[in-house]
C-alpha cells in the first residue's frame, strides 16, 4: 500500500475508533428499522458509499437516481417526507446539491445529516475562477479524494449503531482498498494516451479533479454548474481549440442533454476537422442499478475506458 493509501485508511480507522464502546455519546438508534439504519442520500455516489461501508445494516435510499443532474434537483414532497423519516441524512456537499442542500441544512436542526466532502481539506479542493466563492463540487473523479469520505460514513455509522462499529470498521478498510486499486489501474490507463491527446472534452466541467489527479487537460463547454447556459461564442471557442489541437474525441454526459456536445461537433466539421463523440461518461449521477457502472468504482472504470480508448484512437465509439 503507497503511503498515500496508508494515511487515507489510517482516518479510515481512526475516525471510528472507540465508536463502538457504548459509552453515553453513543445513539443506539438502529432498532427504529427491523435492527437497520434507515438511511437517506442524495447522490447515487453517496448511497454507494454507504451501502459499501454500512452492508446489512443498513437501509439505503437514493433520492437522485440514474440520469439526474444534483445541480438543477429540486425536493419533492415525498422526498421531504423520506429526509425527515431518516435515521441519518448524509449528501455529498460543497453545494453540488443546490437547492436540495438547503432542505437538508434546515432538516439538520433536528436530524443527522452528514455533508461527506467536509472532511476534505481546503487546500486540496478546486476553486474554479467561474464559480467565485465555491469550490468544485465534482471531487468523486479523484479517488484519493473520495476515499476521504469513507471514514466520515463509517464514524457516523458506528456512533448511531455502536454494537455493530467493527463491523463498520472492516467493510470501511476493505473499500478503502478497492479504491487503492482502481487508482493505480487509472494511472496505468491514462498513461497509454499519447501526450497531446490527453484532453478530456465535455459538456459542462465535471473532471477537473480526474484531469489533476490523472494528467489530463479537461475542457467542458458549460461551468462546473450545468445551470450555467453555454453561448454561442462559447461553441465557437471550444470548436476552434479542438480543431487546431486536433482532438480525436469528445465526449457526452449521461446526465447532461447531448445537444451542447453535438453543437461543438457541427462547429468543428464547419473548420474541416471531423471529431468523433468516443462515447457516455457519468459525471454527477451513476449508471442504472444492476449494470456495472451502477456503482460508484464500477462507473468510475466504465469512465476510464471509455476516455482512454477513444482518446488512443481505437475506432469509432459513437454509440449514445
Amino acid at each position: 500500500m503507497t503511503r498515500r493509501w496508508l494515511a487515507v485508511l489510517i482516518v479510515v480507522l481512526a475516525a471510528i475508533a472507540g465508536c463502538g464502546d457504548g459509552g453515553s455519546g453513543a445513539q443506539d438508534t438502529a432498532g427504529k428499522t427491523g435492527g437497520k439504519l434507515n438511511v437517506v442520500t442524495t447522490t447515487g455516489q453517496v448511497g454507494d458509499l454507504v451501502r459499501n461501508v454500512g452492508g446489512d445494516r443498513v437501509t439505503v435510499i437514493s433520492l437522485m437516481g440514474p440520469g439526474i443532474d444534483p445541480h438543477l434537483y429540486k425536493a419533492s414532497a415525498g422526498d421531504v417526507e423520506r429526509l425527515r423519516r431518516a435515521d441519518v441524512i448524509f449528501f455529498s456537499g460543497l453545494h453540488l446539491e443546490a437547492k436540495m442542500g438547503e432542505v437538508i441544512e434546515k432538516l439538520g436542526a433536528r436530524q443527522p445529516t452528514v455533508a461527506v466532502t467536509a472532511v476534505i481539506p481546503d487546500e486540496l479542493l478546486l476553486s474554479p475562477d467561474n464559480f467565485p466563492g465555491a469550490h468544485d463540487p465534482h471531487v468523486w473523479f479523484d479517488l484519493e479524494l473520495w476515499g476521504r469520505t469513507i471514514a466520515p460514513v463509517a464514524a457516523k455509522l458506528a456512533e448511531l449503531d455502536p454494537a455493530h462499529a467493527d463491523e463498520y470498521r472492516q467493510r470501511a478498510a476493505a473499500y478503502a482498498a478497492e479504491f487503492e486499486v482502481l487508482h493505480a489501474y487509472a494511472l496505468e490507463q491514462f498513461a497509454t494516451i499519447p501526450a497531446q491527446q490527453r484532453v478530456l472534452v465535455t459538456a459542462h466541467d465535471a473532471f477537473n479533479y480526474l484531469g489533476r489527479a490523472y494528467g489530463l487537460e479537461v475542457r467542458g463547454l458549460q461551468g462546473i454548474s450545468t445551470a450555467t447556459e453555454a453561448g454561442t461564442g462559447d461553441v465557437q471557442d471550444l470548436a476552434a481549440f479542438i480543431a487546431e489541437r486536433r482532438i480525436p474525441a469528445l465526449f457526452v454526459e449521461t446526465s447532461v442533454s447531448p445537444r451542447a456536445i453535438e453543437a461543438v461537433r457541427n462547429a468543428v466539421r464547419a473548420r474541416g476537422f471531423d471529431v468523433i463523440v468516443g462515447g457516455e461518461v457519468y459525471s454527477d449521477a451513476l449508471g442504472d442499478p444492476g449494470t456495472p457502472a451502477g456503482t460508484y468504482l464500477g462507473m468510475v472504470r466504465h469512465n476510464i475506458d471509455t476516455i482512454t480508448r477513444a482518446l488512443r484512437g481505437e475506432g469509432n465509439h459513437e454509440q449514445h
